[in-house]
């Protein structure tokens, strides 16, 4: 049996913020209602919460990495503001062909690759393959995969075309979700609670 916590980790955009494509400011930050409730749900079991992102519009040049930090911190507030917090976010600022140096590259940390959350599990003694990803592309459920959590698509978003993609790619999610709540739901139904009490 892997030592470590479950966690849960959710992508960003059209999981638990509305989409924008390539949100640059935090004026645009708009939490998908339920979210900051279905966190906050997790928190009260005792799962480790975290973000896993892709934001190539640093690579882009749309946004600096610094410009990252006010727009995690309104999601931050946000969040607790239902008195729900995030453990970590993670995000990837790269693109492997898009945009420009150094931030034009072939990474690990990019999803699908399984970067963000195997630095997640090093830090914060995390069993990936206890713990659940839930997003709303195909990514989320390919990176998932990949670390043998469980992936749950949300239709927020673009998880009608991810739902397409999947389907046509022969990718399947453990659980299709109509939202980040729906899919917190389907998490505390299924989980069984013995690997993520005991610190």
């Amino acid at each position: 049996m892997t030592a470590g916590r479950a966690a849960v980790f959710f992508d960003r955009d059209g999981t638990l913020n509305e989409e924008v494509d390539f949100l640059t400011t935090p004026e645009q930050l708009r939490l998908i209602q339920g979210a900051s409730t279905a966190v906050r749900s997790l928190n009260t079991r005792g799962f480790p919460v975290c973000i896993i992102s892709n934001q190539s519009a640093v690579a882009r040049g749309l946004l600096s990495e610094a410009d990252l930090i006010p727009i995690h911190r309104k999601l931050t507030r946000e969040l607790g503001r239902d008195g729900a917090h995030i453990d970590r976010i993670y995000y990837c600022p790269h693109h492997p062909t898009a945009g420009i140096a150094p931030y034009n590259v072939e990474c690990e940390c990019r999803k699908p690759r399984p970067g963000m959350l195997q630095r997640a599990a090093e830090e914060l003694s995390l069993d990936l393959s206890g713990s659940y990803v839930v997003g709303d592309r195909i990514v989320d459920v390919q990176v998932a995969r990949a670390v043998g959590a469980r992936a749950i698509l949300v239709l927020t978003g673009y998880g009608m075309t991810a739902l397409n993609d999947c389907r046509s790619q022969g990718v399947r999610p453990d659980f299709v979700a109509a939202s980040a709540r729906e899919a917190v739901e389907f998490i505390l139904e299924t989980d069984k609670g013995d690997h993520h009490q005991d610190d």
